[in-house]
């Protein structure tokens, strides 16, 4: 240890080694320091001053924008302190609407967490708070303006890492508020439904949107057949909630859960993940096949990266991948499989994703007026979903999903992570099955929570060049780069959501470490699969010259429109 190197926090020495901020450096010492604007990932802003230390001088600095020096002394709980934050607390209640027990956010809510843990026991300042000022209009999220901390982390997600500038702040003083261009809904604003303004909300200000009391509806039906899938990520994503490791593959208790709230029939999406992996390589072979082209190859899993394209790069909609996302190819065969039933058959998806719920609602993706999933409920969703039923998810026996859609490949599993989709493809596309040729694609760059990697691949004679991205962010500088020539590919990965699916907007909120434990749990999950290839599954194969014949296209493909209204 470098006692040059060294400051002092509360009495004891810590190392600087690298810290950027004294906020990173406190928390390096095991303090859990309050704070309602700081996220790694964003700018720093600095609004909300809870994060204030007392300094050798007695002066107050901001610890998420005082950067560390050696032979500092700061201290962070002081009487000062508290009865400073203490006032913050009260002040940001005065002005804040208290229904908290009907408040989505109940229970999960930071400005909730902190009251308690300050013990604010009363508000000395009348209530401020308006009547709710609700924009509901979004198909994916619900905004309370009278929740609004003013903190900023939505705007700088927004505008920062997506750019998509939905969201800014608007007025001034008191009048202050985060909203649209002229106070619009939502929906009328270049937003397209990736819910991480409302991952990164401390409040209940931003929220996804609660699709449960319609759902447990039509499992009350007798006269209903509910069949439900469940995507890749939400085996990793509920995990913590219920006291397990961020990890684990909890895919088996999901199935046991769902089966005791009264679902159907259960399948995981992996299944037509696989499907996806299939139609995709083959179209990309196709175009390998025709010869060069101008722009790569785009993949279509991803809705909020559609709705990005359909608004900003209309020009690209006919170089992104006709195939379906894998929510939407499982829904038309699970549809066609029961479409003699005389029976009333509602088909559910449990995604990470807060842009599930629009794609569902397109006009794609409906048959006869109908939609092929008639409700998104997301990962959130979900364990509300189990706690309301009384379950105790920690004792559940797993179980395993029905058939005959039961079973799916190490390489529709990974489709939930950043590069999943791609290590997918190029599993498909390598002439060599065998363990040593899926391990060595593990290495070609392609996994990783860094926004942009890259990769070159050998494919016969010739270089395929690959690109993953991550975070629209990312995409649109990507996109910049390859239509001013800069660089060149042949195929390119986007998912709307920084790191992947994993870390949906629908998922639980995660910092940066756990979100990447639960990329590592859908690899061991891929591990765990005795199929590693998607051609290899036998229900493909079976698909295929069953329900799909003659209709691949019809089942399995879509065409987008630019200039697409979209929420």
């Amino acid at each position: 240890m470098n006692s040059k190197n060294m400051m002092m926090i509360d009495g004891i020495p810590v190392e600087i080694n690298g810290e950027s901020n004294l906020l990173e450096l406190i928390r390096k010492a095991g303090i859990k320091m309050p704070t309602f604007c700081y996220h790694s990932d964003l700018s720093i802003y600095g609004a909300c001053r809870m994060c204030m230390v007392e300094n050798e001088k007695g002066s107050l600095d901001a610890a998420c924008s005082t950067p560390p020096r050696p032979g500092m002394e700061i201290k962070t709980n002081t009487e000062r302190l508290r009865k400073y934050r203490k006032l913050i607390l009260e002040l940001l209640l005065a002005n804040h609407c208290r229904d908290c027990t009907t408040c989505e956010n109940s229970t999960d809510c930071k400005l909730q967490e902190l009251a308690k843990r300050f013990h604010i026991d009363g508000v000395r300042f009348p209530n401020k708070a308006a009547e709710p000022l609700v924009d509901d209009s979004s198909l994916s999220i619900v905004r309370d303006k009278n929740k609004c901390i003013l903190c900023g982390d939505c705007v700088r997600m927004c505008n920062e890492v997506q750019k998509v500038g939905a969201i800014d702040f608007a007025f001034r003083g008191s009048k202050m508020m985060v909203s649209p261009a002229f106070d619009r809904p939502i929906t009328e604003s270049p937003c397209v439904g990736c819910g991480q303004c409302a991952a990164v909300c401390p409040t209940g200000a931003i929220v996804v949107r609660n699709d449960t009391a319609k759902l447990w509806k039509e499992l009350d039906d007798p006269n209903t057949k509910v069949t439900i899938q469940i995507a890749p990520a939400v085996r990793v994503g509920l995990n913590q909630e219920f006291g397990f490791k961020n990890s684990e593959n909890g895919i088996g208790m999901i199935v046991a859960a769902l089966r005791r709230m009264g679902f159907n029939e259960i399948f995981d999406t992996s299944t037509s993940a696989d499907l996806t992996v299939v139609e995709e390589a083959n179209e990309f072979l196709k175009r390998l096949e025709d010869g060069p082209h101008e722009m790569p190859l785009f993949t279509s899993c991803c809705p909020a990266w559609i709705s990005f394209a359909e608004k900003n790069y209309p020009e690209l909609i006919h170089d992104i991948s006709t195939c379906r996302s894998p929510m939407q190819m499982f829904a038309s065969v699970i549809k066609a499989h029961y479409a003699s039933s005389s029976r009333r058959h509602i088909h559910v998806a449990v995604m990470p994703c807060t842009a599930k719920k629009f794609e569902a609602s397109r006009d794609e993706f409906r048959v006869d007026g109908l939609p092929n999933v008639d409700y998104v409920i997301t990962t959130k969703e979900l364990i509300r979903m189990i706690k309301e039923s009384g379950l105790v998810f920690s004792e559940l026996e797993p179980e395993a999903v029905d058939s005959p859609f039961g079973t799916y490949s190490g390489a529709g599993v990974i489709f939930g992570v950043t590069g999943g989709v791609t290590e997918a493809v190029l599993r498909r596309l390598s002439n060599e099955k065998t363990q040593a040729a899926v391990k060595a694609i593990e290495y070609t760059g392609i996994r990783g929570f860094e926004g942009v990697k890259e990769a070159i691949i050998p494919y016969g004679d010739a270089e395929v060049r690959i690109a993953v991205v991550s975070g629209l962010g990312n995409a649109s500088a990507l996109i910049e780069k390859i239509k001013s020539g800069e660089v060149k590919y042949d195929f390119v990965e986007v998912m709307a959501c920084p790191g992947g699916c994993v870390c949906g907007a629908g998922q639980p909120f995660a910092l940066r470490e756990e979100m990447e434990e639960r990329g590592k749990g859908l690899y061991a999950a891929d591990r765990m699969t005795n199929i590693k290839h998607s051609e290899e599954n036998p229900i493909i194969m079976a698909l295929y010259g069953g329900i799909l014949k003659g209709r691949v296209h019809e089942l399995l493909h879509v065409h987008y429109a630019a200039d697409k209204e979209v929420n």
